[in-house]
């Protein structure tokens, strides 16, 4: 039988405001290249079609039928993703919702102060995944002033679609890290895993914790990516959909999974589920580890 000599390979970019890598054994630079080309085009695709920050993409014609209260044909994989996100909304006892990031016009986390409480009242009036409908490839909007964000999704699918990407090319050894959001594709040739370093939640220039992986997928969550600090009371970005403020009980929970989007999700849910976390994650036999305020 013939053996194929198998080179690493290292792409590095930046998508989904975040910087990204693509680790991988490859027989020629060739080979390597076109894969990673055909993976960066997908990831560039998905970022387009479901960015809040790009006028023209997807997610935002969904909004603007979410402000005004209708419905809008959708594809299959949007369809998808709303089918889990309702899945985890309901899960999650109605914490983990994607139309909870209406809540950041309240919350500038660059501006020093806190919200005014009546704007959080007004907004929290305007939250709700109940309020959706899908059917037959229609999604429909009960209640108007609303808005929708994959942000808490869409990266980690990213990453499950770019390994599932890899094996199809014939890539049976590598790593997806888009952002931190990571996902094995098989571990090196020689069978030994992958290091992946996590974060230290409250210094940057920190490892907190150090994984050997061979398979699955790891994913974090936490109040450091962005957060106000005020009279020495942090108040982080992962906001409670039904009180509108900030979760603080959990600094940071990091989820290992056989998928990137549930070791996502589950670790964004632990951190909502604050006190209780814990011992969700513990009832679902995932590994986490979780740093504690």
């Amino acid at each position: 039988m013939k053996i194929t000599h198998l080179s690493p390979f290292i792409f590095t970019f930046n998508a989904m405001g975040s910087p990204c890598e693509l680790q991988f054994y490859a027989p020629t630079p060739e080979f390597a290249q076109k894969v990673a080309r055909q993976i960066t085009t997908d990831i560039y695709r998905l970022e387009q079609k479901y960015s809040r920050y790009k006028a023209d993409s997807f997610l935002s014609k969904i909004n603007q039928i979410a402000a005004s209260g209708g419905s809008i044909s959708i594809d299959e994989e949007t369809a998808g993703l709303l089918h889990y996100a309702q899945t985890c909304y309901e899960l999650s006892d109605r914490l983990f919702d994607i139309t909870s990031g209406i809540l950041r016009r309240a919350w500038r986390f660059d501006s020093g102060i806190l919200p005014d409480d009546k704007i959080i009242e007004t907004l929290l009036k305007r939250i709700g995944l109940h309020h959706l409908q899908v059917e037959n490839a229609t999604l429909t909007f009960s209640q108007a002033e609303m808005e929708l964000d994959f942000g808490g999704i869409v990266k980690e699918y990213a990453a499950d679609r770019a390994a599932t990407l890899c094996v199809n090319a014939g890539i049976s050894h590598g790593i997806v890290n888009l952002g931190g959001d990571i996902k094995i594709i098989g571990s090196h040739p020689d069978k030994k895993p992958w290091r992946v370093g996590i974060q230290h939640p409250r210094d940057k220039t920190k490892i907190w914790k150090t994984l050997t992986l061979k398979t699955g997928a790891l994913a974090s969550s936490g109040d450091y990516e962005r957060c106000l600090v005020i009279d020495g009371v942090r108040y982080g970005h992962i906001l409670n959909p039904k009180t509108g403020y900030p979760v603080r009980q959990l600094a940071a929970v990091s989820v290992v999974a056989d998928l990137c989007v549930v070791a996502g999700s589950a670790a964004t849910i632990a951190m909502l589920k604050e006190k209780d976390g814990e011992k969700w994650l513990k009832s679902l036999g995932l590994q986490h580890f979780i740093f504690k305020n």
